[in-house]
């Protein structure tokens, strides 16, 4: 209990002071001033080694000497610190070259060595290691080569590299991951899912160092392909039985096809990235849930699949012909429930109902892509409204409850937390159409 009320104060004092120093530095003018005055320890390079610093110690307090709870709170500070440089860089105009390499290096050492020393720290419950050596070891060598060899070519290619959204999502996480490892440590016998989370930091820092080489106009169609060949994935699974990993695939594939479209309109795309999108729409969120409902809907189970099938290609049909060029219908407003949204209904309710709820869940999701009700883009208007760190945040949370979620199996919580989202996402999206007072916006 005292391990998680540390956790808990750190925690809530690190953020109180991220957002008190970001809005002091955008609103007053003596901030501002005290950073260009003390540049030897505000530039943001300064408080990259300052931070670093901080790590090193929280290390060494956790595991050399009994004040573990100091080295938690002095980690967690650091961890915050990596919000305060990108603030000042940004607020006072400092970003540099050197600033980009060095940002993600400190990062790196910031969360690698407590993790290592957690690859070395047995769990007194079960003996066993709490991360996996083997994963620990993985993840260094691919941070390494991004760190080292990856940015001296693109230095070599004049080419920015800057963090990705990649990045960012992976560090929050393994930053997340150690104060989860800490916890482990202090409650033996605790549910570990250390190395479900820690598969997703190597995947996304993989991902990160990839994307780095992939020109900007490319981003848009290579994400649309992965939805596509999520929704291919999900199929097999399906076929196989593995209904859950099959909706963890689509859900990836709406991550995928929630950034595509952001890509296209920052950095532009190709002739055939509308055609690419709406097919692998249609595949992850038409036939992968119709193929759900076949399996697990009992009697009249295709005739309700087809109608689901015939109405996200209308759906997507209607927004390419229709939607797109009308007038009245402002960019970021869909006219009619997304399909992605659509999906998560469908397969949601696969999880925690019988036959006939499904079919009706089924019907209800069809009716109101159909419709002519409208709602806000969930990636360009809704998600806009939200900070980045708090974005980030709750990316990285998301990744931890489904890794929760795979560790212990409980298929009825994965069901009742899709649908909760649908929920969430059905009443932001009418609350921010109506904010947006639309005229001639359907009752």
């Amino acid at each position: 209990m005292e391990r998680i009320l540390v956790i808990m104060a750190s925690g809530a004092l690190g953020t109180l002071f991220f957002f008190w120093f970001s809005h002091s530095l955008k609103k007053k003018a003596s901030v501002r001033q005290f950073v260009d005055a003390h540049l030897w320890l505000m530039h943001p390079n300064a408080i990259c080694y300052w931070r670093t610093g901080f790590a090193f110690l929280g290390f060494f307090f956790y595991f050399y000497s009994p004040y573990q709870s100091l080295g938690i709170f002095i980690f967690t500070f650091a961890a915050i610190l990596d919000g305060i440089d990108g603030v000042v860089a940004r607020g006072c105009n400092l970003v540099s070259r050197l600033g980009e390499w060095l940002d993600p290096m400190c990062d790196k050492l910031t969360y690698l060595p407590p993790l290592v020393g957690f690859a070395y720290t047995a769990d007194s419950a079960t003996g066993l290691t709490i991360l996996s050596p083997k994963l620990i070891w993985i993840l260094v060598a691919i941070e390494l080569v991004g760190q080292f060899f990856a940015r001296r070519m693109l230095a070599w290619l004049n080419v920015s590299g800057a963090a990705n959204n990649f990045g960012k999502i992976k560090a929050i996480i393994c930053f997340a991951l150690v104060i989860l490892c800490a916890l482990i440590d202090a409650m033996p016998g605790m549910l570990n899912i250390g190395n479900g989370v820690l598969g997703a930091c190597i995947l996304l820092s993989a991902a990160s160092m990839i994307f780095k080489f992939v020109p900007n106009r490319l981003y848009a169609d290579i994400l649309s392909m992965l939805n596509f060949m999520c929704g291919v994935t999900s199929l097999i699974l399906t076929y196989h039985h593995c209904y859950a990993w099959a909706i963890c695939v689509i859900i990836m594939g709406q991550l995928f096809d929630l950034f595509d479209g952001r890509m296209a309109l920052k950095h532009g795309g190709t002739k055939y990235g509308p055609w690419l999108d709406d097919i692998a729409d249609f595949v992850s969120f038409g036939l992968a849930p119709a193929y759900m409902v076949i399996v697990r809907g009992g009697t009249f189970a295709m005739f309700f699949a087809v109608i689901y099938v015939v109405g996200v290609a209308y759906r997507l049909v209607r927004f390419v012909t229709k939607d797109k060029g009308r007038t009245d219908l402002p960019a970021g407003i869909f006219n009619g429930f997304p399909s992605p949204a659509g999906a998560l209904i469908v397969l949601g309710a696969s999880l925690i109902t019988g036959p006939a709820l499904l079919w009706f869940f089924t019907a209800v999701s069809t009716a109101l892509m159909v419709s002519n009700i409208r709602f806000a883009h969930l990636g360009r208007v809704i998600l806009k409204q939200i900070p980045k760190p708090i974005f980030f945040l709750i990316s990285a949370g998301i990744i931890v409850v489904l890794s929760y979620i795979l560790k212990t199996k409980d298929i009825h919580m994965f069901g009742y937390l899709i649908l909760a989202s649908v929920i969430f996402y059905l009443t932001a999206g009418r609350i921010w159409v109506q904010k947006i007072n639309i005229p001639g916006s359907p009752e």
